[in-house]
């Protein structure tokens, strides 16, 4: 096993998890020097409230049948474990000291590196962790991006939206394409989002 493992931690509630997820997922594990990327998935994130949020097993689940196939992806349920809500240095700390030979990168949205100051202790997630950061639609200006913790990976811009995949279910529209097969499937089956 190699020392410093460079594994990228790509955050959501997947909820659910479509294909936009699963194309920035994996275009990090293909074209980076990162080695794994895990898709962690929050119970519950504290800037957003809970209503309309599938049960955060349902959300690990379809995760896990969505990557099932693709040894560079892995899913981690860290943050079910931890005080809610959980912010990402909290998270990090957890995972760092459960897995000390791997060197964890957040991977965020374009759109998010505005915001990234307000985050907690967001100096230290650059400073011992950085960013590697896609491209997403009508994203700002950030002098963030020319910070030497911060990397920047071409990636196509895709604006697929959890809740644009909730309404066609609510409204019995064809959700093929916008989730792996197996992931509609198991909504079909277990009757999610009706």
């Amino acid at each position: 096993m190699n020392q410093n493992q460079k594994t990228g931690l790509l955050f959501g509630s997947f909820n659910p998890i479509h294909v936009g997820h699963l194309i920035i997922a994996n275009v990090m594990a293909e074209n980076t020097d990162l080695q794994k990327v895990w898709l962690v998935v929050s119970p519950q994130n504290p800037f957003k409230p809970s209503n309309g949020l599938l049960h955060e097993f349902d959300r690990y689940d379809m995760v896990k049948a969505a990557i099932a196939d693709n040894y560079k992806l892995d899913v981690s349920d860290v943050e079910f474990h931890m005080p809610k809500p959980s912010y990402t240095i909290d998270t990090l700390a957890v995972l760092s000291e459960k897995h000390p030979q791997k060197q964890f990168k957040i991977i965020m949205g374009e759109d998010n590196l505005e915001n990234f100051e307000k985050w907690k202790n967001h100096d230290r997630i650059l400073e011992h962790y950085g960013l590697y950061v896609y491209p997403r639609p009508h994203a700002g200006n950030s002098l963030l991006k020319n910070h030497r913790q911060v990397r920047m990976v071409e990636a196509p811009l895709l604006d697929i939206s959890a809740t644009y995949i909730r309404q066609c279910i609510k409204n019995n529209k064809s959700i093929r394409y916008l989730v792996p097969d197996a992931v509609e499937q198991m909504i079909k089956l277990k009757g999610f989002y009706r």
